[in-house]
């Protein structure tokens, strides 16, 4: 073997691994994201079966413990469109009718979103950046209440 050819398969196998270490890399990522979509979202371009997070407002009226007594079924809006959540994870304790939430789980081929996770606003001046900007894209964004300005997450 040449010396040329050596260096030209040590070249071929450190690509080889490069091109390995990416994709086991890419596919790592890929498992952990999450992609942001609002109700509206949701209903106009659903996103098949991928782990996504969900954010909006909690329906008055809509928080209903159902008969098993673990899970806990709600609904989120954005003013435009709901999507019924249904969870058997315990809520936050800040989570309220009327708050901003942000759920992460999986939307089920019956149009019910089954979240993993449920994460509420830490304080009623706090709104989470994407349900903001959600609330913005729908036209339905009041920046603040009387007396009570909101604050968005990264700002």
């Amino acid at each position: 073997m040449t010396r040329k050819k050596r260096r030209l398969y040590m070249l071929l196998l450190a690509l080889a691994g490069l091109g390995t270490a990416t994709a086991l890399t890419l596919t790592a990522f890929e498992e952990n994201v999450a992609f942001f979509f609002s109700p509206t979202d949701l209903v106009t371009k659903p996103p098949g079966d991928k782990r996504l997070r969900v954010g909006g407002l909690v329906e008055g009226g809509s928080v209903v413990k159902v008969d098993d007594g673990v899970s806990t079924r709600f609904t989120i809006t954005d003013t435009a469109h709901s999507v019924t959540i249904t969870t058997d994870r315990p809520l936050p304790d800040l989570f309220r009718e009327g708050q901003g939430v942000l759920v992460e789980g999986r939307l089920g081929s019956d149009g019910v979103f089954v979240a993993s996770e449920v994460l509420a606003k830490h304080d009623e001046k706090y709104m989470p950046k994407e349900v903001a900007d959600a609330l913005k894209a729908s036209g339905q964004f009041k920046p603040e209440l009387p007396g009570k300005p909101v604050y968005e997450a990264g700002k």
